[in-house]
């Protein structure tokens, strides 16, 4: 057998398939952004989230290691809107000097009031028609990151797009037997407003849209008022946030535990909620069934 010169059997391996295979290094700033951005990029993706499961994108505070992380990477994703007010300093901090793309661009914002002001609401992940913006933002971001590969992002991400769109008519349909008067539940802050918009259900909450927010004594009382008024029957804890408050607005209302619910991290490997399908899932089937 004709053997090849070292020279053209080394640029023969260098030009193969295998060789030209690339992986991105993606920061994601927490673990739902960060399993969308692993669900579409799959093998050529390595992912870190700053925020992990059961963490607090609000009060997150970074760690010398998620500078490194920043820096060392190839293309940084955030939620925007006002989510990580912690992250511009952090980038600056870290000399990263890549890409940072908002997840969230070209989503239909909503305004809530926050301590008396207005403020653009940022968890738009909660509505899955965002979840399908979120996706397509990552898989574009990808794919101008490692043109190479962008045929297997665009299949890839193309078929993740099209179970988050199932996804959303499937929970369209799930509140579709729920008459409108019963679509009111009690959480512990104000994370579902996207939620509530899209499938027409009323969330209360005793805090306002960042969970380092304290609620005021007049705001809390006005609240039981309103949960007895309108007869809420269900409360909700969240995997990220302390339970205390909501459980003792609950008891002065009589309303009763529906669970936990999952609106801004991924429950751990052991819980419910491991990737964003899986918690976006649990928390329209916890809460349509604590409406039946």
């Amino acid at each position: 057998m004709k053997r090849l010169p070292v020279a053209l059997a080394v640029a023969a391996l260098l030009s193969s398939p295998l060789a030209m295979a690339k992986t991105v290094n993606a920061v994601a700033s927490f673990s739902i952004l960060g399993d969308i951005v692993h669900e579409v990029g799959g093998e050529h993706v390595k992912v870190t989230s700053l925020v992990g499961p059961n963490g607090d994108p609000h009060s997150f505070e970074p760690a010398p290691k998620d500078s490194k992380a920043i820096n060392a990477s190839d293309v940084v994703f955030v939620s925007g809107l006002g989510l990580e007010g912690w992250i511009d300093r952090l980038v600056s901090a870290s000399g990263y000097k890549g890409k940072v793309v908002t997840a969230s661009d070209g989503v239909d914002s909503r305004q809530m009031v926050d301590d008396g002001k207005e403020i653009t609401d940022p968890h738009a992940w909660n509505s899955m028609a965002n979840g399908v913006i979120y996706a397509t933002n990552v898989m574009n971001a990808l794919i101008a990151a490692d043109p190479e590969d962008a045929d297997y992002f665009r299949k890839r991400g193309g078929a993740y797009i099209e179970q988050l769109k199932k996804l959303d008519e499937w929970a369209k349909s799930e509140f579709a037997g729920i008459p409108q008067v019963k679509r009111k539940v009690l959480t512990s802050h104000d994370a579902f407003g996207y939620f509530g918009r899209e499938y027409h259900v009323t969330f209360m909450a005793p805090v306002g849209f960042s969970t380092e927010s304290e609620a005021s004594a007049s705001g809390v009382a006005s609240l039981i008022k309103q949960i007895k008024e309108e007869q809420v029957n269900t409360y909700f804890i969240e995997n990220q946030t302390d339970p205390r408050l909501v459980k003792q607005i609950a008891a002065a209302t009589g309303a009763q535990a529906g669970g936990e619910l999952y609106p801004e991290a991924l429950s751990g490997p052991q819980g419910p909620a491991t990737t964003y399908e899986k918690a976006f899932r649990h928390n329209v089937e916890s809460i349509v069934a604590s409406m039946k």
